[in-house]
């Protein structure tokens, strides 16, 4: 019996069981129903629509500054979250603190974000309101931490994939 061969050529690869499992195709790999994900993307346009006086002057302080490549977006969708301000390339989000806030589920969401490698800074709305130039200055201290962070995980992966060869 002879073997057929195929129309075009394929890898004989086989599956590692020890390889990372492939993500999830639900909601961006964070395993979540298309149906959570979309009522998750209409509740932040709902809060874009009807934000806080505070969320609205550091919007629009971010609107008017020059970040470079790094931007940040109001009210987004991040895992099963909705963050004040995140910043996708620097892996940061901004959690703005006002009065009535739930703690118990502040501190639950920061916990799932820090968990997938997200750095939450927090800040309470009276601080926003009352000295912008602060909150800005501490801002930029957290964003050129995480530049810092992010350039420190890279080296340390290029030192150790030149040690494996």
């Amino acid at each position: 019996m002879t073997e057929r061969k195929p129309d075009r050529a394929t890898l004989g690869l086989k599956a590692d069981s020890d390889a990372a499992p492939n993500l999830n195709k639900k909601g961006r790999g964070w395993k979540i129903s298309d149906k959570r994900l979309d009522e998750l993307h209409d509740r932040a346009r709902e809060m874009r629509r009807f934000a806080s006086p505070a969320n609205k002057a550091l919007a629009a302080r971010f609107a008017g500054a020059d970040l470079g490549r790094y931007t940040f977006k109001r009210y987004a969708v991040v895992g099963s979250a909705i963050v004040d301000f995140n910043c996708h390339n620097l892996g940061m989000a901004i959690m703005i603190d006002e009065e009535d806030a739930d703690e118990a589920l502040s501190k639950r969401r920061d916990k799932s974000l820090e968990a997938v490698g997200i750095r939450v800074m927090r800040i309470r709305a009276s601080d926003i309101l009352e000295n912008m130039d602060a909150v800005l200055e501490r801002i930029a201290a957290g964003m050129r931490m995480r530049i810092a962070d992010k350039q420190a995980a890279r080296q340390a992966a290029r030192r150790a994939s030149a040690s494996e060869r």
